[in-house]
């Protein structure tokens, strides 16, 4: 399946969720994120500040934030510059995504884990962002772990990775965790 088609099907299939089912699967979804030794082990983890449609990310933050510190992605350009979290300093960015304000950008390298939205994932690890790369350009240039968070129609059969396609080393929907083997 093309990745367009991926899209597509998925964007329908949120579509259909109601509230409760959203808020059911990210309580799922980021209670398996808590157990992980990645998460337990990390101190400075980049997530992202969740559109209506993905994942809601902002309970878990509000839950996390002082024990962990949290970074925010900002666009900048075709990039993503990197801040550090504070609720009392989100504007609205590009694409109407809140992002940090601020001029306090960070290095990714930094960062120790890296919690990544996407449309759709495979269970190697290769993803469907929404198109423009940005988070592919970002995580090209880190060790961090990455890993993506997603409802469980979220992982798919197959995604046909790009050359300039990043994978994520783990994926998390509401009923597993699928660690990704590397050759």
């Amino acid at each position: 399946m093309k990745k367009e088609d991926i899209r597509s099907r998925v964007k329908a299939h949120k579509a259909l969720l109601s509230d409760a089912e959203r808020r059911s699967a990210a309580e799922a979804v980021f209670s398996m994120l808590e157990q992980t030794a990645a998460f337990m082990m990390s101190d400075r983890i980049l997530m992202y500040h969740s559109l209506p449609d993905e994942l809601s990310t902002l309970e878990f933050i509000d839950k996390w934030h002082g024990r962990k510190h949290f970074f925010l992605p900002r666009v900048n350009g075709v990039n993503l510059d990197i801040l550090p979290y504070d609720k009392s300093r989100l504007k609205y960015g590009a694409f109407h995504i809140e992002e940090p304000a601020g001029d306090d950008v960070r290095d990714i390298a930094d960062i120790e884990l890296v919690v990544v939205p996407a449309v759709a994932y495979d269970r190697k690890g290769n993803r469907v962002g929404r198109g423009r790369g940005y988070y592919d350009r970002l995580l090209g240039s880190t060790k961090a772990l990455k890993i993506g968070v997603g409802y469980d129609f979220q992982l798919v059969d197959f995604v046909e990775a790009e050359p300039h396609d990043i994978p994520v080393d783990i994926v998390i929907t509401q009923s597993e965790v699928v660690y990704v083997k590397r050759r």
